[in-house]
């Protein structure tokens, strides 16, 4: 009696993990701070650095630690400018992206290495319009041996020497994925700047099966379209606001973050700030964050607190995410940079 009380509450489970799931991707990249993870969200913000010239980033998303699904995220990655002096008012950018994350009892495990390359074209005094796509490749492995299935309750536990009827083909895919996007930047003045841009991502429709192929079954990766707007508004001599509203969409599914965070500048220059900001994600999650900027170094930490009925079984506790990034300046090199698009201290 007591394991099926333990069944049906799994079942209940399972069931509001599902309905929760519908504005969420739980296999696809998933970042609440996605204004800290350019390169996933648009392969054209590649080389788009508005106050230095290269940077390298890190994002780390722990995400329902507290039921029996974790899943985890982490990725890799940088990008820089080149040909800034042969361009006239243009430039290229040259980037990177390693991502890969852990999910589930079967211990389902991701790894995507992405390249990606970006045109930048100012268009007058105020406006860039920018360009770019990835390419690259994804590889997941299984461990099937951790499955259990219903024809192995014996009703009283899951006897893993009964056969359970599966048949996989793999337990190890591969398949090359490309995406593409368009941004647009406007910065009126030192202390406004806008910038927002679509992308197409899963753009060749990869197929991605570990089960033989089936002429009944549709195996392959719907498009994915990621929308998103930022801006810059710099308030006073030591407040910076940002605002930004993201939007992305797959086959049925959908998901908008919108919210503000705020830069306060604690020396009066750019040398130490402090980062605050509030986010959501309506019917699923308030995102607190706070972080903190000393010179070239930036640290971010967010949290997800969970709204959807999947609070009654996680507490409330959705995912803990962390960011860092360090920006460079070519400077030592080849000369003082020659833009800056964004407002600053």
């Amino acid at each position: 009696m007591t394991k099926q009380r333990s069944m049906s509450n799994g079942l209940l489970f399972m069931f509001i993990l599902w309905m929760s799931m519908g504005n969420v991707f739980a296999q696809d990249l998933h970042f609440s701070q996605f204004f800290n993870s350019p390169l996933s969200t648009n392969p054209a913000n590649t080389g788009f650095i508005p106050t230095s010239d290269y940077r390298i980033g890190m994002n780390y998303r722990d995400q329902w630690s507290t039921i029996p699904i974790p899943y985890t995220t982490t990725s890799i990655w940088g990008d820089a400018q080149f040909l800034r002096d042969r361009i006239p008012g243009g430039w290229m950018g040259l980037g990177g992206l390693i991502l890969q994350d852990v999910a589930g009892s079967g211990n389902l495990k991701s790894t995507k290495i992405y390249t990606s390359v970006a045109y930048h074209q100012m268009l007058g005094n105020t406006g860039l319009l920018s360009a770019g796509f990835n390419l690259g490749y994804a590889g997941k492995q299984l461990n099937i041996s951790k499955f259990t299935f219903d024809n192995q309750w014996n009703g009283k536990f899951f006897d893993g020497n009964v056969p359970s009827g599966e048949v996989f083909q793999n337990s190890s895919i591969g398949y090359f994925d490309m995406q593409a996007g368009l941004n647009y930047s406007v910065f009126p003045s030192d202390n406004i700047y806008f910038h927002g841009g679509l992308s197409i991502h899963h753009i060749n429709k990869p197929t991605e099966s570990f089960f033989a192929s089936s002429s009944s079954y549709n195996n392959r990766i719907s498009p994915r379209s990621i929308f998103f707007i930022d801006g810059m508004m710099k308030v006073s001599s030591n407040v910076i606001i940002s605002p930004s509203i993201y939007l992305t969409n797959q086959a049925s599914s959908s998901e908008f973050v919108g919210g503000i965070h705020l830069n306060y500048s604690i020396t009066g220059n750019s040398d130490q700030q402090l980062i605050l900001g509030m986010y959501f994600r309506p019917s699923d999650a308030y995102i607190p964050m706070i972080g903190y900027q000393w010179k070239n170094f930036k640290f971010m930490f967010s949290y997800d607190a969970t709204n959807s009925p999947l609070k009654y079984f996680n507490t409330n506790r959705g995912a803990t995410e962390m960011f860092m990034q360090y920006d460079g300046i070519y400077d030592v090199l080849y000369g003082n940079r020659r833009q800056s698009f964004c407002p600053s201290f």
